[in-house]
């Protein structure tokens, strides 16, 4: 087993035990009487994000570097034979996700080049099951499975229009005509992306592999460019240690991958170094200089670039060979991929569940405390009771009944903080709301349509993205709102009526403003550089402003997902304790009454308080200790997981 495959198995155990804390934590709440609809939502949230937690690693290079060869290498070698298609020439035609969803069977889906046409990213068709071509996928038979995954390299030939039409074609690319055959055809790709459904048990745990085309793909196919390869949490660009680094190379490296966490160079073939005339000292000594070379060249450490033989290492794997998986450098690279990749991504999910386990136990522990509080204070007023006349009874019954009073008076108020509170959080959708989204996309690609000139396309993406994120400025000033008129609501009940609260849940859309600045840079260093756009590149800006209207619909989507969510919970807390006190002030005066009654319940009723105590201490004990096993688990590192193991 690699290094990676035991890390990424680490992870996802860690995950797991993440969930059965979470679910322990639940039931108990269940359990008790201590469960209101908001808390269960928001663990039911976290334990989602847990199940639905995604790791992508994309794999980006010129064709025939390997890239096939070096994920048949990592991820199927166990196989015994090559899964996914290696030979020399492209191998990988369109864009490939490799994932599993275990709501269909194994299969690979295929998008016809043809959706290119439409004014529809990727991202949109894969809501769109009965656009896609899906071919089954036989996992019981090696022979079968490669057989399938040939799909990825599938072409046809198209007229010269035709291929402009979809964006494929550059007549002012000084290489084009080499893309001509004699009967004036050009041959694309036949499908625009595939995805293959496969049970295999890292992507079984949430592992996705992207497999890109060649550079010029990357240029022209949105989805790789915006989502698939900016969203990756790592990115393996591999060069090949015979040619080195390309102009071309050197363009995708700025332009769309660039230095930064999870970014990786692969000075893949190494093994065509291996020279038996020269000694082991000398082929070193070459590598080292092509590591300096390359290093130099795109501007990195040269810790970060990965000298490998893909090649020797998926056959040293198969055949059990150490010393030839030594030489080929893999597990170097399977190493350092698994040391950086997966502990950042586990702190990463670490931190968000953290803040929002931290605010769930903080409330429960609040009402607990609060209940807790409330019998003591009972137990006191009862014992104080011992030996007085019925006139002090009376009086401690008024006394109560008058604290019961203006509680009440400032529910009556809240009810009028509750009117803005629902005001505002109308108001929020003003800007955010998905509809008026469309509309700004609608309007953007209209004024597109409209414009016969450079100038015009680009003030019409930079209208559409001013437009953006002045919405969801907007819709964050009213979420600045809500969170003042709410902290200033905890302050004035705990102030008045003793309530433990703190500080209302925090919430910024701050993420999805920032989401769309990164979204608007890639687009803008797409387009930027020529003056004067052809009409190949007026075709690809469309493309690409497809793609952006899709990605911002999902940030948007997200971030009304996350608004309507905090809306309901934002109050939950001060609900829950407003509950616990509205029913503490009702036992005490019941209790009052009933002694008021028969003065010899007295010790009965002491002694049913001092019951009430025993039972949620016991309860406090019982949550605490879910509370540190549920922390222990968020705070568990994978090594320890294995020792444990």
């Amino acid at each position: 087993m690699s290094n990676l495959v035991q890390k990424f198995q680490e992870y996802s155990d860690w995950r797991k035990g993440v969930v059965k804390a979470l679910e322990q934590y639940r039931t108990w709440i269940h359990g008790s009487d201590m469960a209101d609809a908001a808390s269960d939502q928001r663990i039911a949230r976290l334990m989602e994000r847990l199940v639905d937690d995604k790791l992508s690693i994309a794999f980006v290079a010129e064709f025939s570097r390997g890239k096939s060869e070096l994920i048949n290498a990592i991820f199927f070698a166990d196989y015994g034979q090559r899964i996914l298609p290696s030979s020399a020439g492209r191998t990988t035609m369109c864009p490939t996700e490799l994932l599993y969803d275990d709501t269909i069977p194994p299969c690979i889906r295929l998008l016809p080049i043809e959706t290119r046409a439409e004014a529809q990213s990727t991202s949109e068709y894969k809501g769109q099951s009965h656009v896609w071509t899906v071919l089954p996928l036989n996992i019981n038979s090696g022979d079968g499975m490669l057989e399938a995954f040939k799909q990825v390299s599938q072409t046809k030939k198209v007229s010269i229009e035709l291929a402009k039409y979809y964006g494929l074609f550059d007549e002012n690319d000084p290489d084009a005509a080499l893309e001509v055959d004699e009967d004036g055809l050009v041959e694309i790709s036949q499908w625009r992306h595939a995805i293959i459904n496969f049970p295999h048990p890292l992507l079984k745990e949430g592992l996705i592999i992207v497999d890109t085309p060649g550079l010029n793909a990357i240029g022209t196919e949105p989805e790789l460019t915006l989502n698939l390869i900016p969203n990756a949490h790592a990115v393996l660009f591999i060069l090949a240690a015979d040619t080195g680094v390309t102009k071309s190379d050197i363009d995708v490296w700025r332009n769309h991958i660039g230095n930064g966490p999870g970014r990786m160079v692969v000075l893949n073939k190494i093994d065509s170094m291996w020279d038996e005339l020269r000694t082991p000292e000398e082929v070193e000594a070459q590598i080292v200089r092509q590591i300096s070379t390359v290093a130099h060249t795109l501007a990195i450490e040269e810790k970060q670039v990965f000298p490998i033989s893909a090649q020797k290492g998926l056959v040293a794997k198969i055949n059990k060979d150490a010393p030839l998986l030594a030489r080929s450098r893999l597990p170097t690279l399977e190493y350092a991929l698994s040391k950086e990749l997966i502990p950042a991504k586990q702190n990463i999910i670490r931190a968000q569940l953290t803040s929002e386990v931290n605010e769930i136990t903080s409330g429960q522990q609040a009402i607990i405390s609060a209940r807790s509080r409330s019998v003591v204070e009972q137990m006191l007023e009862l014992k104080s009771l011992r030996g007085k006349n019925m006139n002090v009874i009376e009086h401690m019954m008024k006394r109560i009944d008058a604290e019961k009073k203006e509680f009440d008076a400032s529910l009556l108020r809240m009810q009028g903080t509750r009117s803005v509170f629902t005001r505002l959080s109308t108001e929020v959708y003003t800007s955010l709301g998905m509809d008026i989204l469309r509309e700004e996309i609608r309007k953007s690609r209209e004024a597109m349509e409209k414009s016969k000139f450079s100038i015009g396309l680009r003030d019409s993406v930079k209208h559409f993205f001013s437009q953006v994120k002045l919405n969801l400025l907007t819709s964050n000033k009213k979420t600045d709102e809500i969170s003042e008129m709410m902290t200033i609501m905890y302050r004035k009940f705990s102030t008045e009526h003793g309530l433990a609260l703190s500080a209302p849940m925090p919430f910024s859309l701050d993420k999805y403003i920032k989401e769309v600045e990164a979204i608007e840079a890639v687009y803008q260093k797409q387009f930027s550089t020529a003056t004067m756009l052809t009409t190949p590149q007026v075709v690809l800006m469309h493309k690409f402003f497809d793609s952006v209207a899709a990605r911002v619909k999902q940030s948007f989507l997200q971030a009304n997902r996350d608004v309507e969510a905090w809306q309901k919970v934002v109050m939950a807390p001060l609900e829950a304790q407003i509950r616990e006190h509205k029913s503490q002030l009702k036992n005490r005066m019941q209790s009052i009454q009933r002694i008021h009654v028969a003065t010899d319940s007295l010790e009965d009723k002491i002694k049913s308080f001092e019951t009430m105590q025993a039972d949620i201490d016991a309860q406090k004990t019982s949550l605490t200790a879910l509370e540190e096993n549920l922390k222990n688990a968020l705070t568990a590192e994978l090594s320890a997981l294995r020792v444990a193991a």
